[in-house]
């Protein structure tokens, strides 16, 4: 199914608006680069933004193999500068605020090195294994 139809149906099957492959990705890309450099925001707010990424897992599963071939390689970059600026613990500090996802949804499974604020503090408190500590300034 090409882009625009994806977008249209996940509409339709409740996310909150026709989002697009691109804006999708570059929120994914933001959200990485900001758990890179200390994510600033809470708890609710950080599930708030993995959702970006259960968009592009839900589009994958049902675009075609043009678009696939599109984006792939960025998607895959973003996972794995995502993976080394977090820590897998099976989902167990994030289970405590959010109900996770399917077991193929790993984002949720994993929660950021560098705990920052009030994030640091949450998932700190709920067992978070990393030194909480200031965030960065600039950026």
């Amino acid at each position: 199914m090409e882009e625009t139809a994806v977008s249209q149906l996940l509409h339709q099957r409740g996310w909150r608006t026709a989002f697009t492959v691109a804006d999708r990705v570059n929120s994914w890309a933001r959200m990485v680069t900001a758990i890179e450099n200390g994510y600033r925001d809470d708890v609710d707010e950080y599930s708030n933004d993995l959702y970006c990424r259960n968009w592009l897992h839900e589009a994958w599963l049902l675009l075609d193999d043009h678009s696939l071939a599109r984006w792939n390689g960025q998607v895959r970059r973003l996972d794995g500068r995502f993976r080394a600026a977090t820590i897998d613990d099976d989902g167990y500090v994030l289970s405590q605020f959010h109900g996770g996802g399917h077991p193929e949804m790993w984002w949720w499974r994993r929660y950021p090195r560098i705990l920052t604020g009030a994030l640091g503090e949450a998932l700190h408190a709920a067992g978070a294994d990393c030194q909480v500590s200031s965030p960065p300034t600039g950026g």
